[in-house]
């Protein structure tokens, strides 16, 4: 089929995909919804009334489930890089960490910033990137702080499991009381059992300030690797899980590190995944007990195209598979 005949008969979005420790994001170019100006959050509203594109860029066939989707916008602060609104499979993220560096790396790719610091608007407000190298990023996220320690709720199948409630941009229940070790091999186990604590939180209306669904559960465990502090293993709204130590989860974990005084300001953490992929965790204080995350990790841009709706394909709004292990 020639381009000639593509662009006349299809719908076009530009995309280009990049991962980041080994977590997909898909930054979205153009052929999406006009969302108008005014802030990000406003712009994410508008996009859910348009939710053709999150489900055709992220679901089958032409995503899956782990790909975390990066719409970009423009953004209301003129001094701003860029406008980012995070999708995946499930709906729209508040922020999304690894995201952040996946965009900030392909930007760069396609010379549309430098070396150096640059601000992102998010929906939960801007965050701060510097590019170190072409592919390393140290991006400083949004407050970050602990909601609740020592949290325990009942799990089907599990018993009293118990842990911290924390915010790093999306909310966590982070618990050390994972059923099996964080391992690869044992991933089937750990989303079983994560959708389990979820269930139980919102079964027991545990929850975030203000209400908020704590829609990410991490189990983490102290990491035998040199140079590595912990490894985790994250569970994702949808079912899926990071294949990065999470941005946002590493934030919250720094921010239960740091109400716990067991890690310094300044003090470097490192996050290993249960994949392998890490994080360079540090954080400054902040006004009201939170604190300000900095994470550093690595990205690579993987392929970039576009991915075509026909008439008259069935699935032109994709495909939503329910993932194994969500139990939902």
């Amino acid at each position: 089929m020639s381009q000639t005949t593509v662009q006349t008969a299809c719908e076009r979005i530009a995309f280009i995909d990049s991962h980041t420790a080994g977590e997909p994001t898909r930054l979205i170019l153009a052929g999406g919804p006009d969302l108008g100006g005014g802030s990000v959050a406003a712009q994410r509203d508008r996009l859910r009334e348009h939710d053709w594109l999150r489900r055709c860029v992220i679901h089958e066939p032409r995503g899956h489930e782990a790909i975390v989707g990066a719409v970009l916008c423009t953004p209301e602060d003129p001094q701003a890089a860029c406008g980012v609104i995070f999708i995946n499979n499930t709906g729209i993220l508040g922020m999304c960490g690894h995201g952040t560096i996946g965009v900030a790396v392909t930007l760069h790719a396609m010379g549309r910033i430098g070396l150096g610091r640059h601000r992102f608007e998010t929906p939960v407000g801007p965050v701060e990137v510097e590019l170190l190298s072409p592919h390393r990023v140290a991006m400083e996220n949004v407050p970050s702080f602990r909601h609740r320690q020592g949290v325990t709720v009942e799990v089907d199948g599990l018993g009293p499991v118990t842990g911290d409630i924390a915010w790093g941009g999306n909310w966590f229940f982070l618990s050390p009381n994972a059923p099996c070790p964080v391992a690869a091999e044992n991933i089937p186990q750990l989303l079983d059992a994560a959708a389990r604590v979820r269930r139980g939180l919102e079964r027991a209306g545990i929850c975030g300030a203000a209400g908020g669904e704590i829609d990410h559960i991490e189990f983490f465990e102290h990491s035998q690797t040199p140079g590595v502090d912990a490894r985790n293993f994250v569970y994702c709204p949808g079912g899926a899980f990071d294949r990065s130590p999470c941005g946002t989860g590493t934030s919250a974990t720094l921010a239960c590190l740091a109400a716990d005084g067991r890690l310094a300001p300044g003090a470097t953490w490192v996050q290993e995944s249960v994949l392998g992929g890490r994080f360079e965790g540090r954080y400054r204080p902040a006004d009201g007990g939170r604190v300000i995350p900095t994470i550093t990790g690595d990205a690579y841009v993987t392929a970039e195209g576009f991915l075509l709706r026909q008439p008259g394909d069935p699935f032109a709004e994709g495909l939503l598979q329910k993932p194994e292990g969500t139990g939902r």
